[in-house]
């Protein structure tokens, strides 16, 4: 599980067997929710995530998704 950044207790990630289109997962402490990155940023889908905590991973996701996508394009090559 290739981790790209971890920051405020969020950590974003890409499993090893990935798919198009691009996109990144996150957890923070029991939630998971995973955005799509190719064209801007978009909430795909969560699981007990509260919405402050979605508002911050959509917040952190947005400010990272050059490295995000370098780092997807370095994974998936």
């Amino acid at each position: 599980m290739p981790v790209v950044f971890e920051k405020d207790g969020y950590k974003f990630f890409f499993y090893s067997n990935e798919h198009e289109p691009a996109h990144v997962h996150v957890r923070h402490g029991e939630g998971e929710a995973v955005f799509e990155v190719e064209v801007g940023i978009e909430l795909r889908e969560s699981q007990k995530m509260k919405m402050s905590e979605l508002r911050k991973a959509l917040k952190l996701a947005r400010e990272n998704r050059d490295l995000i996508l370098e780092k997807w394009h370095e994974h998936l090559g």
